[in-house]
């Protein structure tokens, strides 16, 4: 089969275990509900489900062929291939299937705990600044131009990570850029891709538990993958863990990035902006090509350090000099630092639904020096408590006002969540008032705004629905907040929404 045979020449090795390897195929699968007459189906071993089971019914829909990584029985009348690791095969049948699509782009990976997300989506801006048409993969989904399409994981399955390079390959992007998660590289799901930039933001304990990483050795192991399979590696050597990063790396190229100390990219005269029409940084990179300053859209120390890493990666990619300088200052994260108004006073919509991600987020609001910096949020409910209590904790403390709501109440009463929520914010002394329904709290504090107020709507960020009873309503904060924003300033906010979209 010519799949199997092109798969070879980079490096496929199977053993054949019966049938012909020349069987011709139509299709490449992986779900065996999709299993069709004439398929070459890859057969995985997952957390909780072995597709290998399902053997005899993929062979009963008439596939022609099937890929295993273990022993298990084997119909007749079907080819059998057995691979050291079936997902890794899949990966790299996938390329093949889609005829190589990584190798028309410029293609950057970005890993690490946190900045993955705001890091990639800087990235794209500067390129498409640089007039580079640029495909996005990651945690909010896959972006090809105006298309954007919802994913489960991250970093995607690699058959559909391959099907959407080839889609941004007939679309003309140039680039894509893609957020590469531990669980990707461990699951092989960038198998057989060798990234022309892999980025390091930092690590931190994640992703510990059952069906995920054993311990923080394996997690930190898992990340630092990414630079065995890509040609320039750019690491932030601020994090304590950058040596071992970089210990196995197999780049031709390691570059760093520091906002402390001596690298290939440095940082300096970090200033933190809020002006009518933009809350964000302005700093001046340091680096190799030259000394340049740029503007940044999003506020917060930590998105310095992405914007630091985005400049590296996209001074790498040859991104043009005006794109490096304002490529950014006009973006948005959705939900992520998001800036919905600030004209007067200033509105965010920020995903922080934990008690260490909010204590960040409002000691990076605190360094605008708002005159109120005012937090709305809720908890989720059928969750620890202790992230109620400590959530509470931090509102009332740094907080000049909370307004405590609803976030997803699951099965548990928003008032009993508030309830719980009271009983941490009470005694820090800290002003707070309760609105359960998240949207009239939204209302309630834009309408009674000040000139200079700091507005953070956190916990949910991007998603799309609130959780009540077992049923997904739909609900975006910042749908929410424009409605707002419409009643009480109607021509304002309809020219916003305007330049923004034409943005």
């Amino acid at each position: 089969m010519e799949l199997i045979r092109k798969a070879e020449q980079k490096g496929f090795r199977y053993t054949l275990v019966q049938g012909s390897a020349d069987t011709d195929v139509t299709a490449l699968c992986y779900d065996s509900r999709k299993a069709s007459p004439g398929c070459l189906f890859v057969c995985m071993k997952g957390a909780n489900f072995d597709s290998h089971e399902k053997l005899g019914e993929v062979a009963a829909a008439g596939a022609a062929a099937a890929v295993i990584d273990h022993d298990c029985p084997v119909p007749e009348g079907i080819t059998v291939l057995k691979v050291a690791d079936s997902r890794l095969a899949l990966a790299e049948l996938s390329a093949v299937w889609f005829d190589f699509p990584a190798e028309k782009m410029l293609t950057i990976g970005i890993t690490g705990t946190k900045g993955k997300t705001t890091t990639a989506h800087m990235v794209r801006a500067i390129l498409e600044e640089s007039g580079m048409k640029t495909g996005l993969i990651g945690t909010n989904g896959i972006t090809i131009g105006e298309k954007h399409t919802d994913t489960k994981n991250t970093t995607p399955e690699s058959w559909q990570v391959q099907e959407a390079f080839a889609e941004m390959v007939e679309a003309d992007c140039k680039a894509v850029v893609m957020e590469v998660s531990s669980q990707g590289l461990m699951l092989n799901r960038t198998g057989g891709i060798r990234f022309d930039i892999g980025v390091f933001t930092n690590i931190s304990p994640d992703h510990i538990g059952p069906n995920e990483h054993k311990s923080f050795e394996e997690y930190l192991m898992w990340k630092s993958k990414l630079f065995t399979q890509c040609r320039v590696g750019i690491v932030n050597i601020d994090d304590p863990h950058a040596q071992d990063i970089m210990a196995n790396a197999e780049c031709e190229q390691i570059l760093t990035f520091s906002t402390q100390k001596k690298a290939d990219f440095m940082m300096e005269n970090l200033r933190y902006v809020s002006e009518h029409g933009f809350v964000g940084l302005e700093f001046t990179c340091v680096s190799l090509p030259g000394t340049f300053e740029t503007r940044v859209g999003l506020p917060g120390r930590f998105n310095a350090d992405n914007a630091l890493a985005a400049l590296a990666a996209c001074t790498v990619a040859k991104a043009d000099p005006y794109a490096l300088e304002h490529g950014m200052e006009h973006m948005r994260v959705n939900g992520r630092m998001e800036i919905v108004w600030s004209k007067g006073f200033t509105v965010l919509v920020d995903y922080a639904h934990n008690a260490v991600s909010m204590e960040s987020l409002l000691t990076t609001l605190r360094e605008y020096e708002p005159k109120r910096l005012i937090v709305v949020f809720g908890c989720g409910g059928n969750r620890a408590k202790d992230r109620r209590y400590s959530m509470g904790e931090i509102g009332g403390k740094m907080a000049d006002l909370s307004v405590v709501t609803a976030d997803n109440s699951r099965f548990e009463k928003v008032e009993d969540i508030i309830a719980d929520i009271r009983s941490a914010i009470a005694p820090t002394g800290g002003k707070y008032i309760e609105i359960p329904d998240r949207r009239e709290a939204i209302f309630e504090v834009i309408r009674k705004a000040e000139p200079g107020d700091m507005i953070a709507v956190i916990g949910k960020g991007h998603e799309d629905y609130q959780e009540i009873n077992g049923v997904r309503h739909h609900f975006l904060d910042r749908e929410v907040i424009e409605e707002a924003l419409a009643e009480r300033f109607p021509e304002e906010a309809a020219a916003q929404k305007k330049k923004a979209e034409k943005v």
